[in-house]
């Protein structure tokens, strides 16, 4: 059963055309922009990935979506309350093979990492597809693979093999024919999937042909059944004003290239206010997550360890990935003989720096005893005193700052002056000298001191203060 209702629309065109359908893929692309054609599906909490993007490209406004690479950044977007993601191809050609994208990743290549990001997050993706991988045909199997892998959503493009990856030169197209027939190939292999994955048609003709030429394109494929438009590399908001304008029923996609791209980027009101739904930052996450790591891999080279505020916690670390979750699980199925044990591997138990040690009683006779009532040893940290009169040691603290050889300060730091234990953790730079005997000489001296002032092997001032 379908059913139409009129309703109020919004926008300044007069009415909206409201289709009630669990399965309809209405696509027209009219010159007249007074009626607008939607679509509404089933709000359920078993929605399919598809039917939960299909529900959030009717919402209103503009909708963000960060480009991951893998599982793990899937799931800190997710964590990050965003309602979709994108996979960017040039992330999983980095990440995975650590190649850039230039058209190197495999179809199987891609479906298999595809596969890994969605069973990891419950909000829809939408999978960079590339150019289908091949002729029509190849585009058909590649829609049916994405459609098993989990995919919400694919963006379909119309370069040629190998492909470029988008703002890069030596990007070419293939014919205006062979273009709309991938995008009919996908939507074939839609219906006869039965599936409902949202296909996003972009072209790369701006830069490889004209403004012109992208336009025709984008006309073309919304007729031919597109669900999302896509011009890739448009250089001016101009542009990107004409292309909202082609096919206004059809939603509209926007590539805010980080960094330093040929599309301006204009702020999420503002793509709204042209007529975008759908942003992708395809870069941020690759982006940061290599700076970070250069920056922690320069700090260990100078004998250090990253700054603790430029990571997690090992706590954190468990949460982020499930480990709580996956022991409040594990209690659910355990039984006498394989009851869990929170001690076992790495717990934070076995890397306090205070640590409790069960003896066990040998004597047979008191075996009963010592299992209701066992002996317990605290092993206490090393409290360094001296000369009869460090007592008051762990009221005072030792200021650990270090500043890089750009001048920019990259530690500051305090810590109880009596746990030595834990220096050489925060700069193991400091576990060849001999702090105590530092202070040794300054124990009884008022005020603060400086005890270190050095420079390491990567040229950063390193210095300590008694305070």
């Amino acid at each position: 059963m379908m059913s139409f209702s009129i309703s109020p629309n919004p926008n300044p065109n007069p009415h909206s055309l409201h289709l009630t359908s669990t399965n309809f893929h209405p696509k027209f692309c009219f010159s007249n922009r007074r009626s607008i054609i939607t679509f509404s599906y089933p709000n359920s909490a078993g929605a399919t990935p598809a039917e939960s993007l299909r529900r959030l490209l009717r919402a209103p406004g503009a909708h963000l979506g960060p480009a991951c690479f893998d599982a793990l950044s899937a799931k800190l977007v997710h964590r990050a309350g965003f309602d979709f993601c994108f996979t960017t191809g040039f992330g999983i050609s980095a990440s995975r093979l650590g190649l850039p994208d230039t058209g190197l990743m495999s179809y199987g290549e891609i479906v298999d990492q595809g596969q890994q990001i969605t069973g990891a997050v419950p909000i829809p993706v939408i999978g960079d597809a590339d150019n289908g991988y091949g002729n029509p045909m190849n585009v058909k199997r590649t829609v049916r693979g994405y459609i098993q892998a989990g995919f919400a959503g694919l963006i379909l493009e119309d370069q040629v093999s190998p492909k470029a990856c988008g703002h890069t030169q030596g990007r070419e197209v293939v014919a205006r024919e062979e273009a709309i027939m991938r995008i009919k190939a996908a939507v074939d292999a839609r219906k006869e999937s039965g599936s409902d994955i949202v296909i996003v048609a972009r072209t790369d003709s701006r830069q490889a042909v004209s403004l012109e030429e992208s336009l025709w394109r984008a006309r073309a494929l919304g007729n031919v059944g597109a669900d999302v438009l896509f011009i890739d590399a448009l250089a001016s908001k101009e542009e990107m004003v004409a292309f909202c304008e082609v096919c206004p029923q059809v939603p509209k996609m926007a590539n805010m290239l980080e960094g330093g791209g040929k599309t301006p980027i204009l702020s999420p009101n503002e793509l709204a206010d042209i007529g975008y739904k759908l942003v992708a930052y395809p870069l941020s996450l690759m982006g940061v997550s290599i700076r970070a790591m250069q920056d922690a891999l320069l700090a260990i080279k100078g004998g250090r360890m990253p700054p603790p505020g430029s990571m997690p916690s090992f706590e954190e670390l468990k949460e982020i990935l499930g480990f709580n979750a996956y022991y409040e699980e594990e209690m659910r199925y355990s039984t006498k003989s394989n009851k869990p044990n929170s001690q076992k591997g790495y717990s934070s138990a076995s890397n306090s720096s205070y640590s409790i040690q069960q003896s066990t009683q040998i004597n047979p006779e008191k075996n009963n005893q010592s299992a209701q009532n066992p002996n317990v040893e605290v092993v206490i940290p090393e409290i360094f005193s001296s000369k009869g009169s460090f007592s008051g040691i762990w009221s005072r603290k030792l200021r650990i700052k270090i500043t890089g050889r750009d001048g920019f300060e990259r530690l500051d730091v305090r810590v109880p002056a009596g746990f030595l234990d834990g220096i050489t953790n925060v700069v193991p730079a400091l576990g060849g000298i001999n702090i105590k005997e530092l202070l040794d000489d300054a124990a009884l001296e008022e005020g603060g001191k400086q005890l270190l002032d050095f420079n390491d092997t990567m040229g950063d001032r390193i210095q300590v203060f008694l305070e």
